[in-house]
């Protein structure tokens, strides 16, 4: 499966938070599948019990997790610390290859979708019917996926193979000696690898589907970053860290493996990257499309499934715009309401408005982006046009013929507002520079020690704080958070780039997103719960990177600030975040030129050319990539707004957590439907 290798990670980059753990491709090759078919339709000898039917579905739905978990070395590796417990032999070592072929993986899909249907749903269990609504779904995305097959991008700027690949390797766990061996072996199928993705890429630009030269140009900048570290490359360094763990290895046989690994580096990764290098200069000029997808023949459509598979919303894309505008008005109103403009901030509908004391916000997350990065970062600039593609400065930004609103930045507003509130705003990193630790295990432990309270217990686990290696901090993100093996979620890895952290808010705010209450949390809780093991290898970014969004919003109440300053961080955070969401809607949706991007950043008080240009490029090279944060955060908001609708004074922060939490990942329309009954399933109760 040509993104298995991708499966384990998550990161957040340059203000949007993008998750390295790409959509989980659930496409067997025939032969792989007879296997499951035969499986499952030899359910009849079993009888049409529903104890038989369950018996027969739990071995369909392991065999499917079996199979795809040992499609590749990576996967499998990442997956299970201990495979033979599962039934899984190591089989020939491989990182997988890049099918072109659309029809092939229709093929596959519509084969499992006649198994699952085999199933008698009414017969199952609540918590099989729960996996079965998920599986349902999952089909239906990979179904768009195969037809759209030339339409992804696996070298994306944001999150790619070639950034992320080195990252995966340098994580690669070496529990005995055969780990050691195996992951040699993986080095070694880096050239073919690399050049099946140079033919995938090929074929892109053959459909006419191929990069815009300024991604292709950043592709390029990536690898040549990784070229040039040679001896001082951390896939060196890190090899030595784990090579001295494997206490069965004597010094000599270590010292061994080091060379061999250093030979590796040059004789395989290096020219791997070299030649894909020249691959992308080859191709280079073959994209025809520098601006958004809809441009594209039949990208609109292709940006319809790439907003729902993203986000796990069942709204469309103009529900969704309409969905982030009404947000963006309630924030700014809170902003306000705190201000003391419109009034005292209520709780409305389950949110909290910046008039609640510090106890309830507590355990209210609403979700982040880091604000104190962005912030200064634009300047006033007179004008804006285009030139090659590239905004110059020199049209006005009212000839967009009125399409975009002009409207005053947020910051702008609340500094003119108040001075009380842009002096909070000001003071807050200063404020907590000085409050909180400064090591990020500690400020993890104080995160862990403060959402105690509004949030189900978790399990007992360790985790490890590392730091991005210097060469890579310009092309990685803030922070990440590898996903563990499955049977050993008690052992975590959070990197954090201290060159892209900014400040102490900053930094705490970040680890709040991807350790507690984010993904580290959310990971490891429901790890715990012991789910049908084919449900942690399917990806649902809308719910996972939602909820980390949700826990990083809350944070802001967490954090030694006071309850005004807090609120008005977090309300402008995600104001923020609404922006990039409308832009990303806006450019691959709508249709926005580079020009009719900057006049709708002007609105909010963004004029500055390069940033603009910057963040066009961004969005252009990682489509929908802020649909599922902030998407994804506002469904739980709405999830939470119903919720409280339903318990009224029994509403319960905990039981809510509790409720989306046990459903684990899924489309939100299966974590609505299935929300409160998890854990009365796990009980045996009706």
């Amino acid at each position: 499966m040509f993104f298995s290798i991708l499966q384990k990670q998550n990161n957040h980059r340059d203000g949007a938070r993008s998750r390295f753990h790409n959509r989980k491709k659930m496409i067997f090759a025939g032969t792989v599948f007879v296997g499951i078919v035969g499986a499952v339709l030899l359910t009849g000898y079993i009888g049409d019990t529903a104890s038989g039917q369950n018996r027969a579905f739990e071995k369909f739905t392991n065999q499917m997790f079996c199979q795809e978990t040992a499609s590749n070395t990576i996967s499998l590796h990442y997956t299970l610390k201990n495979p033979e417990q599962f039934g899984i032999e190591q089989g020939v070592v491989t990182l997988g290859t890049f099918p072109v072929e659309p029809e092939t993986l229709l093929a596959s899909v519509e084969n499992l979708n006649q198994a699952l249907e085999t199933f008698s749903y009414n017969k199952l269990s609540a918590d099989n019917q729960l996996t079965y609504d998920v599986l349902d779904y999952y089909l239906e995305i990979a179904e768009e996926d195969a037809k759209y097959l030339l339409y992804e991008e696996p070298l994306g700027i944001v999150s790619g193979v070639q950034t992320q690949l080195p990252v995966v390797l340098s994580e690669y766990q070496f529990y005995e000696k055969d780990d050691v061996d195996t992951y040699l072996k993986l080095l070694e199928t880096v050239p073919s690898y690399f050049e099946s993705l140079i033919a995938f890429e090929r074929a892109k630009s053959a459909a006419g589907l191929f990069m815009s030269d300024t991604a292709a140009n950043k592709v390029e900048e990536q690898c040549t970053a990784f070229i040039n570290m040679r001896e001082n490359n951390y896939l060196i360094s890190t090899f030595v860290e784990r090579i001295n763990q494997v206490s069965e290895l004597s010094e000599k046989e270590k010292s061994d493996y080091i060379q061999k690994n250093a030979s590796a580096l040059e004789k395989d990764i290096l020219p791997a990257y070299e030649n894909l290098t020249e691959a992308l200069k080859d191709l280079q000029g073959t994209g025809k499309n520098e601006q958004g997808l809809c441009y594209f023949p039949e990208g609109k459509s292709y940006y319809e499934h790439v907003a729902e598979a993203m986000t796990g919303s069942d709204r469309s894309v103009e529900e969704m715009r309409d969905l982030t505008r009404r947000q963006m008005s309630e924030d700014l109103s809170d902003m306000e309401a705190v201000l003391g403009i419109s009034g005292a901030g209520e709780e409305k509908d389950g949110q909290l408005t910046g008039n609640e004391s510090t106890e309830e916000k507590d355990g209210q997350l609403t979700g982040n982006e880091s604000v104190e990065e962005k912030d200064g970062q634009f300047k006033e600039n007179e004008g804006v046009g285009e030139k090659d593609g590239q905004l110059t400065g020199n049209e006005s930004t009212e000839e967009k013929d009125g399409q975009f609103k002009e409207n005053e930045s947020v910051e702008e507003t609340i500094g003119q507002l108040t001075e009380e509130g842009e002096a909070a705003r000001e003071s807050a990193p200063i404020q907590v520079a000085a409050q909180i630790p400064q090591n990020p295990v500690s400020i993890l432990k104080e995160l862990q020690t403060k959402t105690a309270v509004s949030f189900p217990e978790p399990p007992d686990i360790a985790y490890s704080v590392k730091y991005v290696p210097e060469a890579l901090e310009e092309h990685l993100s803030p922070a990440f958070y590898m996903i563990p093996a499955i049977d050993a979620y008690q052992e975590n890895v959070i990197y954090v780039n201290q060159a892209q952290m900014g400040n102490a808010l900053t930094l705490y705010t970040t680890l709040a997103h991807e350790g507690y209450p984010g993904h580290l949390y959310q990971t490891v809780y429901y790890a715990s719960r012991n789910p049908n093991p084919i449900r942690t290898i399917l990806n649902f970014g809308g719910y996972v990177e939602g909820w980390a969004t949700y826990a990083e919003m809350g944070s802001y109440y967490l954090a030694p600030l006071t309850k005004e300053q807090a609120t008005l961080l977090q309300k402008n955070s995600s104001i923020i975040l609404g922006i990039y969401t409308l832009a990303d809607i806006g450019i691959h949706y709508e249709g926005w030129s580079r020009a009719d991007t900057l006049s709708f950043f002007s609105g909010y008080g963004i004029q500055d050319v390069d940033t603009v240009n910057q963040i066009y490029d961004l969005i252009i090279g990682c489509p929908g990539n802020y649909l599922k944060y902030y998407i994804g955060y506002v469904e739980f908001l709405e999830l939470k707004k119903q919720w409280s609708k339903e318990k009224g004074t029994e509403f319960s922060q905990k039981e809510f957590h509790e409720a989306v939490l046990d459903v684990g990942p899924a489309p939100f329309e299966i974590v609505e439907k299935y929300m409160g009954s998890v854990e009365k399933m796990q009980k045996g109760t009706p």
